[in-house]
C-alpha cells in the first residue's frame, strides 16, 4: 500500500516522533531498564514519579514493539501531510494527553495492586490513528489468497494487530482507554 512520497517530507511532527521514540527505546533498552519504563499506581500516586509519565509516552518496552509501532507511526504520516504540521500536532496533544488521563483514572479507579506496571509506547496515538484510517483512507486494491479476500489496508491492520498482541495482557487495556473513538481527523 503507498502512503505517499517516501522519507519524512512534508511531515516533520512524525519525524520527531519517530526519533524520540526509537531514542528512548534504544536509551532504556541498553541500560536495562526497557521492562521499567511503564507505570504502575504506587509510581504515579505514592511515590510521584511524574517522568515515568513523559517516558511511557514515547519509550516501548522491547525491540518488536519498536519495530511494528514504528512502522504505523511512519505510515501514519500520511494525515501529517493531508491535514498540515499544526492541526497534526494538535491531534498528537490530544490523543496523548486523553489516553494518558484515561489510563490515570482508570489506576485511580482500579487501584489495583496485581495491575503493576501499564505498558509503555506511543499506542494511544498509535490506535487512535486507525479512526482516520479506516474512515478516510480508501482501499485501493483489492485481492484474494487461497479465497479469502484481502485488501491493500489488510497489512496496517496486521501490524496493528502485531502491536497489540506482543504485550497482551496491558494492551487490551489500553486499547480501550484509545481516545477519538468516535471523531476523526478534520
Amino acid at each position: 500500500m503507498n502512503g505517499g512520497p517516501s522519507g519524512f517530507n512534508n511531515a516533520p511532527v512524525t519525524r520527531t516522533i519517530i526519533i524520540a521514540t526509537a531514542l528512548l527505546t534504544i536509551l532504556f533498552g541498553i541500560q536495562g531498564r526497557s521492562g521499567n519504563v511503564g507505570w504502575s499506581y504506587q509510581d504515579i500516586f505514592k511515590k510521584l514519579q511524574i517522568w515515568k509519565l513523559i517516558a511511557s509516552v514515547f519509550a516501548f518496552s522491547s525491540t518488536p514493539e519498536l519495530l511494528f509501532g514504528i512502522y504505523l507511526l511512519y505510515y501514519f504520516r500520511m494525515f501529517e501531510r493531508q491535514i498540515g504540521s499544526n492541526k497534526y500536532s494538535v491531534f498528537i496533544l490530544f490523543s496523548v494527553i486523553v489516553s494518558l488521563l484515561l489510563e490515570i483514572l482508570a489506576l485511580k479507579l482500579l487501584k489495583d495492586p496485581s495491575l503493576t506496571i501499564l505498558t509503555s509506547g506511543p499506542y494511544g496515538l498509535i490506535f487512535s490513528s486507525f479512526i482516520p484510517f479506516y474512515f478516510d483512507i480508501p482501499v485501493s486494491t483489492r485481492f484474494r489468497v487461497f479465497s479469502l479476500h484481502f485488501s491493500d489496508k489488510t497489512f496496517i491492520y496486521l501490524a496493528g494487530l502485531q502491536v497489540m498482541h506482543t504485550k497482551h495482557d496491558c494492551i487490551l487495556f489500553l486499547l480501550f482507554l484509545s481516545p477519538n473513538l468516535d471523531t476523526h481527523l478534520i
